[in-house]
């Protein structure tokens, strides 16, 4: 007897819900989508030579559903997504070695209409406790909709250190990699304040960029 699926079927009837990846009914994730889950760890690299290690490849219904988590209040998903994400955290730490996660900051505009950090409570979900490492000296605009090169400029001394982090051996935690400008930006922030940025994780990295990984 599937007692996980019964238990969902149940719970459908109090709380109706659409799969976040393909929309059918009565369950936050129908089990084609939750496969999609499965983390297949890849490592990539920056152009400032960082490695980054990613869970997912993101489009299809890994695209939707990190959409509906980021951008539809959907938090039923948050353990779904939780445990890719560890998995990539996991692989970078295992290679790496000791190291404090640190997250990129949210935009402000981002975290007023969420009302929290997605990164952040993905990786305490999963167990971990990210520093505060950074903050935003300026606002700029939406990523999503500007070019490779308009992304870097958009970028380009938008953050800082909190405090001198010398001594300290970071690695930086974010939940998309797609033109790579944010986590670079990240690490110049870091590596300006003394800091060592030993490498990257990521729930999921955009292939068209990317490669297939």
């Amino acid at each position: 007897m599937d007692v996980t699926g019964a238990l969902l079927d149940a719970l459908a009837l109090v709380s109706p819900v659409d799969c976040a990846g393909c929309g059918r009914v009565d369950r936050a994730l129908c089990p084609g989508c939750a496969s999609t889950l499965a983390a297949r760890v890849t490592v990539h690299t920056l152009d400032d030579g960082t490695p980054v290690w990613a869970a997912l490849r993101y489009e299809g219904a890994v695209r939707r559903v990190i959409l509906a988590f980021k951008e539809a209040d959907r938090t039923d998903l948050t353990t779904a997504l939780a445990r890719p994400f560890a998995a990539a955290v996991d692989a970078a730490l295992a290679h790496l070695g000791a190291a404090r996660l640190t997250t990129v900051p949210p935009s402000r505009s981002g975290l007023a209409r969420r009302g929290y950090d997605p990164v952040t409570r993905l990786l305490v979900r999963a167990g971990q406790r990210p520093v505060k490492s950074l903050v935003a000296v300026r606002a700029g605009d939406a990523q999503k909709s500007l070019a490779v090169a308009e992304r870097r400029a958009n970028r380009e001394e938008s953050l800082r250190a909190r405090r001198p982090l010398d001594g300290c051996r970071l690695l930086l935690v974010d939940d998309v990699l797609t033109t790579g400008a944010t986590l670079e930006e990240a690490a110049r922030a870091i590596r300006a304040a003394g800091g060592e940025v030993c490498g990257a994780a990521v729930l999921a990295f955009t292939p068209k960029l990317y490669g297939s990984g």
